[in-house]
């Protein structure tokens, strides 16, 4: 497969916390895994009543328990990756292929909400947030790459991404961009902010939607030891985000340095350019930005943890590229 071409923005990034240089918990914990009839459950949501939806990598919508075996409830014929719950009935998939989606997981209809914004389709529709009244906050996480070249984006750092929102009448409007690589994104409780995960500047950004600072925007937590994937709100009111790989030395040494670097080393093979450190890792914040839990561990069937979703103590996390869901209590 031919490349895409590289124009890459010279950047220097903050230097890497201690933490990205640890492999070990500061609180080891022991992930429960469910195997699935498939891979890369990349996100995973929790309805109200305890029941569980996962997207595959085939396109599949699945249902699962921790006791039963995972029923296929839809597919999407793409590839999903964000998946929540609408307030209204049925399932907001973000597939990076086709779009924004709605999915009933009962009769497994597939609508088409969002595939384009002026004129052009959306190249990497990635994450979502779905408030009460139905509207949907979710995420482009380029204008530039899609999933399979996701690494390029990095790699490139100029900043493309993008925030829509889509009211419930179907408008949608720009909220934000020039966000490096925008993926995850969550509401607060209330709804007065929401939360952007910026892959690309290990950070997470805060967007204000009500009261006096209404619109604006701002850094909620920066300088992450890890590189911030989807993010989702928890029921005590944590934003919860999950770390599928710490920083990448050799990442950070290069977004500074001449920009022919970069573009030699995306011609590179793939086993010769910039990969995740296995892991398992996930954290969360309070309302202020201050990080309340981090946690860390290693398991051979288990890394690249892109999704988190805490319910009632327990704490379930997606991945890119592995078969299983790992649960896990507080």
């Amino acid at each position: 497969m031919v490349r895409s071409a590289l124009h890459p923005i010279i950047w220097q990034p903050p230097r890497a916390p201690a933490r990205a240089r640890l492999r070990s918990s500061d609180r080891p914990f022991e992930p429960t895994l469910i195997d699935l009839p498939g891979s890369g459950p990349e996100d995973i949501v929790v309805q109200p009543d305890g029941t569980v939806f996962v997207g595959v990598d085939d396109g599949r919508i699945l249902r699962l328990s921790r006791d039963s075996r995972p029923i296929q409830v839809a597919d999407t014929g793409g590839r999903p990756l964000g998946i929540e719950v609408h307030p209204h009935g049925g399932l907001v998939v973000c597939d990076c292929t086709r779009g924004l989606l709605l999915v009933d997981p009962i009769t497994g209809t597939v609508e088409v909400l969002v595939s384009q914004f002026a004129g052009e389709r959306l190249k990497f529709c990635n994450n979502c947030a779905v408030a009460r009244d139905g509207t949907i906050y979710f995420t482009d996480s380029s204008t530039r790459f899609g999933l399979t070249e996701f690494l390029a984006d990095l790699l490139e750092h100029s900043g493309t991404g993008r925030l829509f929102r889509r009211d419930p009448t179907g408008t949608v409007e720009l909220m934000a961009d020039g966000m490096n690589f925008a993926n995850g994104v969550t509401l607060s409780p209330a709804e007065d902010f929401l939360i952007v995960a910026e892959t690309g500047a290990y950070r997470l950004t805060r967007i204000w939607l009500a009261g006096p600072r209404a619109g604006e925007r701002e850094i909620f937590a920066s300088n992450l030891p890890g590189l911030p994937d989807n993010v989702s709100t928890g029921d005590g009111g944590l934003i919860w985000v999950a770390l599928p790989s710490p920083r990448s030395r050799l990442l950070d040494a290069l977004l500074p340095r001449p920009t022919w670097l970069r573009k030699i080393v995306w011609a590179l093979p793939a086993k010769l350019r910039p990969r995740d450190t296995p892991t398992v890792w996930v954290q969360a914040y309070d309302a202020g930005g201050a990080l309340v839990h981090d946690l860390q561990t290693t398991h051979p069937k288990l890394r690249m943890v892109t999704g988190v979703r805490e319910s009632a103590g327990t704490v379930w996390m997606g991945s890119l590229e592995s078969s299983v869901v790992g649960v896990f209590s507080l």
